[in-house]
């Protein structure tokens, strides 16, 4: 009895390392989303530069990309230059969605950086980014026609517009 009690801890320590092992090979970024297949959700907002009037229903009919970004948000540093150079394709449209920022702070960040954004969406309490899931910045999302078709966590890399934007827009 005291000999298989001892095989206890064995037993249990090969489990965990089981359960780690098969972790290694999950992508971080693939957090699975309920809203893959389903319409953007509603909002009313302000712009953040012009403070103009932005809804949803202002971006129909398109395929875009939705990013959620700050000023105060280090990864979104770090993955700025390569929705830069997706501008620079004019092949698809870059949308922002200013993540619980000061819209001074934003505006600042965006002139010393560049501005690769048709639109930002001003989103200072976190409310339209909460209807999207959203578990922090940055986080970026593809839509066509309305429809959320692509969740990606974390800062885009290059291989992002090669392998997630453009087998999506070929078809347009």
């Amino acid at each position: 009895m005291i000999r298989k009690l001892s095989l206890l801890p064995i037993a249990i320590f090969f489990v965990v390392i089981y359960f780690l092992f098969i972790g290694l090979d999950k992508d971080p970024t693939l957090i699975p989303s309920p809203l893959i297949g389903k319409q953007l959700p509603e909002f009313n907002s302000k712009t953040l530069i012009g403070n103009s009037k932005i809804t949803n229903n202002d971006l129909l009919g398109k395929t875009y990309i939705l990013n959620v970004w700050g000023s105060w948000c280090y990864a979104c540093s770090i993955e700025h230059n390569y929705f830069i150079d997706i501008k620079t394709k004019k092949s698809i449209d870059i949308y922002g969605l200013n993540y619980k920022d000061n819209r001074k702070s934003a505006v600042k960040w965006l002139k010393d950086k560049g501005n690769p954004y048709k639109k930002n969406i001003f989103d200072d309490n976190g409310n339209i980014a909460i209807e999207l899931g959203v578990y922090g910045a940055p986080e970026t999302f593809l839509v066509r026609e309305g429809i959320i078709i692509h969740k990606h966590i974390g800062p885009i890399d290059k291989n992002y517009y090669k392998e997630i934007v453009l087998p999506n827009i070929k078809n347009e």
